[in-house]
């Protein structure tokens, strides 16, 4: 198992490094480039025209690299299948975007659509195939919980919540990737311990066979994901665009459900949850105040979160890092709870 870690990490990274070159002078010469929203940070009209869908390099990578070096278990096919739906949708957004300049992309209820088909998929699978029952394990609680039905809404709500506020989090050069490897491994080590009969007997986790693999595809998202910051890193060189976002987010979520551990990950995928609830709080807010008051207010400077920490003068590169420890604060919260049973 160390060694398929470790070769498929290898194999990701040495895939991403190795494209980068080629791949992003391609995307500048088919004018493949971000947009800059016009009231944001002045900083950012910098970054038109950076070449976006870079995620592309990222999945490939991860999808070659598990191929190679994993054995093709239910769970790790459910986790590259999801991965690869995600892609796909992220792919119509993009193009559609940056090709067709439509800038909103695909139509709201046409990704809605599409995402929760995946999630459709994920409850079959998980359910009929993987063994998955309907409860859920509240960590500081301790207590298992059979919620019946809303398994299936809490499956669709974590599936489709997770790959759209890692698309909202993408927002400032590194910002979502480190966030994305760190829960990723975090996930990678509860597969690990669900795989294993001994230790999952040991720490009281249910036995998931063939979710161990999972490590190994969290370990070649791992190795991708730092190649790709490589080039992400500010100033960045290339943005990983909606087909990289909604696919490493949908990857969280799913390896979330499999391992039983969609709690752990709103804890561990904290900076996620509050930037997906920045943009919601802002637009209820301004809503309500607008048909309130007949004027639109802000919570916030601007939404997402990292938007409003720019605009109160933080400097990018401040509010990237400083999210990137509190995510690894909060991962070492989540793995703390293997103990707490």
């Amino acid at each position: 198992m160390s060694m398929s870690m470790l070769i498929a990490a290898a194999a990701a990274a040495g895939l991403v490094l190795l494209s980068g070159p080629f791949f992003i002078p391609e995307l500048h010469k088919l004018k493949f480039g971000q947009s800059i929203r016009e009231e944001g940070p002045k900083s950012h009209q910098a970054k038109s025209g950076t070449p976006t869908m870079g995620g592309i390099m990222i999945i490939l990578a991860i999808v070659v690299a598990t191929v190679a070096a994993a054995p093709l278990t239910p769970a790790v096919l459910l986790a590259l299948f999801i991965t690869l739906g995600h892609f796909v949708l992220g792919f119509l957004d993009d193009y559609i975007k940056v090709v067709k300049k439509r800038n909103l992309g695909l139509k709201a209820k046409q990704k809605m659509l599409g995402q929760i088909l995946i999630a459709i998929v994920t409850m079959i699978v998980g359910t009929r195939v993987l063994g998955i029952d309907t409860t859920i394990w509240i960590p500081i609680a301790d207590v298992n919980v059979d919620i019946g039905v809303g398994y299936y809404f809490l499956v669709l709500f974590v599936l489709v919540g997770t790959s759209n506020a890692v698309n909202l989090t993408d927002g400032l050069d590194g910002l979502a990737i480190m966030p994305v490897i760190l829960v990723g491994a975090s996930l990678g080590v509860f597969a690990y311990v669900t795989g294993n009969a001994v230790y999952a007997k040991y720490l009281l986790f249910p036995h998931i066979p063939g979710s161990g693999e999972l490590m190994i595809f969290c370990s070649a998202m791992a190795g991708a994901g730092l190649a790709f910051l490589w080039f992400n890193a500010h100033p960045a060189q290339v943005f990983m665009g909606d087909v990289g976002a909604l696919a490493l987010g949908g990857a969280l979520g799913t390896i979330a459900v499999i391992v039983r551990q969609e709690i752990v990950l709103a804890i561990m995928g904290g900076i996620f949850v509050v930037e997906a609830l920045s943009v919601m709080l802002q637009v209820t807010w301004f809503k309500y105040t607008k048909r309130r008051y007949g004027e639109g207010r802000r919570l916030l400077k601007m939404a997402p979160l990292h938007h409003h920490f720019e605009k109160s003068g933080w400097k990018e590169t401040q509010v990237v890092v400083r999210f990137w420890i509190i995510t690894m604060l909060l991962c070492l919260v989540g793995l703390t709870t293997l103990k707490l049973r």
